[in-house]
């Protein structure tokens, strides 16, 4: 997909989400009625008299990280609407630059790409950060920094196709669309297919030579489960930090071309929000800091592999490590 059609692509879900954010699915929510307390963090409450909305898109990691943030906010004093898990990456994100949402935790790649537009990836994780949080200055988004988490894109195989058809890289990928193109077989989520730093991006710089048909869109979820299974999906589209990855013994590919950009989670917030409570920048670093691929990974696993409900977890995580005090 050419810069050109990227932006109108993203033109067209703005216009959609700018009508959204008038309608159910950003003007409903539910406040926070956890009863939480500072505890290495947010003591003096300087966030006592705020109303503050925190918002997500609609994936586990996502929602847990939306959690997050909204306790630390309501431990540090401020009244906390829960509008989190919403469909898609532009409804959240437009919420935030609107004002009707004040925060999310975001990635670093999927705003350089999808919301700024750039199809160069920039290699150093500090240095994508720090072009994003200056240039989206102008959209009246401020960016906090961003955690170690990098949740960026990977294919995966079970462990018996990988043997079967010699699958370590996507440079292999490549060679199976061409020399058995049957077999080539790639589930993702509908998003995944038209993003510029998805199919058409990879496809394009490792040579794909997919059919027709081949890539199956589904539920992100699901596509786990098909990649385990082997039949329907010889390969997957997955994010790495996701805890099904090593429940369900799947083999990350290489991506030997270095094209997935980076994908570190920040906080992405609302500039007058933050001009107003600036004590959320100090609330949110010590926090974002510990959040590692590691920990991401074992706090989606609560959810996607136990069953665990995301808010819990996000609380759960906060009061173990001394971040918040229940009561």
């Amino acid at each position: 997909m050419r810069p050109a059609q990227v932006r109108t692509a993203v033109a067209g879900a703005l216009l959609l989400a700018a009508a959204g954010l008038s309608g159910c699915g950003l003007t409903s929510g539910s406040p926070l009625a956890d009863s939480v307390q500072p505890g290495s963090i947010g003591k003096g409450r300087p966030l006592e008299g705020a109303q503050l909305t925190v918002t997500s898109k609609e994936f586990t990691e996502q929602i847990i990280l939306g959690q997050i943030m909204g306790l630390v906010f309501k431990a540090a004093g401020a009244e906390v609407l829960d509008r989190t898990n919403i469909q898609g990456s532009i409804g959240a994100r437009e919420a935030v630059k609107s004002g009707a949402a004040d925060g999310m935790y975001e990635y670093t790649g999927t705003a350089w790409i999808t919301y700024l537009g750039h199809t160069k990836r920039v290699v150093d994780p500090y240095e994508q950060w720090e072009a994003v949080r200056e240039e989206d200055r102008r959209n009246g988004v401020t960016w906090l920094p961003a955690a170690p988490l990098n949740n960026t894109y990977a294919l995966v195989a079970n462990q018996a196709n990988a043997r079967k058809y010699r699958l370590r890289t996507l440079s292999d990928v490549a060679r199976l669309t061409k020399k058995d193109p049957d077999a080539a077989t790639i589930c993702g989520g509908s998003e995944f297919s038209v993003r510029e730093d998805g199919l058409p991006g990879v496809a394009k710089t490792y040579g794909f030579a997919l059919r027709r048909g081949n890539f199956k869109k589904m539920d992100d979820g699901v596509v786990y489960t098909q990649v385990a299974e082997g039949a329907a999906c010889a390969l997957g589209v997955a994010a790495t930090t996701d805890g099904r990855i090593p429940e369900l013994k799947l083999k990350v590919l290489e991506d030997d071309r270095h094209f997935f950009p980076n994908y570190n989670a920040a906080p992405e917030m609302n500039s007058a929000t933050m001009k107003k409570y600036p004590a959320i920048a100090d609330l949110l670093a010590p926090i974002t800091k510990r959040l590692t691929g590691a920990e991401a990974q074992r706090l989606n696993a609560r959810v996607d592999v136990d069953g665990e409900d995301p808010h819990e977890v996000a609380k759960d995580w906060l009061v173990r490590e001394g971040f918040i005090r229940e009561g």
